[in-house]
């Protein structure tokens, strides 16, 4: 253990100069934590992200005008939905713009279309009453509405001194 060469060094060494080089070890580390403080602080972090791909906002997107439509840059053909859900502009990679208009469609069963046929013909109903109404006033002069159904053939009277019975014309019998 005597016999090391580093534990000779450090016996020969004076105890001052040990004391001074450990101070300018520590003096340079921190040095060097205080170069890293500045350098952190002078460059804060880039954070900043590019989007390259468009949006993915599900395929829809909701504007409230068709200037809106226009002002967005699009990479696909997109369409844009207006906010109650009526209109809708597709707006294709070229710039062009189509507009639609939508409309709820309601599905329906038996019921719905029995509903439907019955209110028809109480409609029907209706009219056929308001045209007995207007056809019972004798005094008035009325149009009728539906001419296929009082419609009649139109008949002239002509004389003749001819007679008009027929008579019966016998052939030849066979005996």
């Amino acid at each position: 253990m005597y016999n090391n060469p580093y534990l000779r060094q450090y016996n020969n060494m004076n105890q001052q100069t040990m004391y001074d080089q450990i101070d300018n070890q520590i003096h340079q580390l921190q040095q060097m934590r205080d170069q890293i403080k500045a350098n952190t602080m002078q460059q804060p972090a880039i954070n900043q992200t590019f989007q390259l791909a468009p949006n993915n906002h599900n395929g829809i997107r909701f504007v409230n005008t068709i200037e809106d439509v226009s002002k967005e840059q699009i990479f696909i053909d997109t369409p844009f939905f207006s906010k109650d859900m009526s209109v809708v502009w597709i707006k294709n990679t070229k710039g062009e713009i189509k507009t639609y208009e939508l409309n709820e469609i309601v599905p329906k069963d038996n019921k719905d279309f029995e509903i439907e046929y019955l209110k028809s013909q109480i409609e029907e109903l209706k009219g056929m009453i308001k045209n007995d109404a207007n056809v019972t006033n004798v005094d008035t002069k009325q149009n009728a509405t539906n001419t296929t159904e009082y419609d009649e053939p139109v008949r002239e009277t002509t004389e003749s001194t001819k007679s008009t019975s027929v008579q019966k014309i016998s052939g030849s019998k066979k005996k």
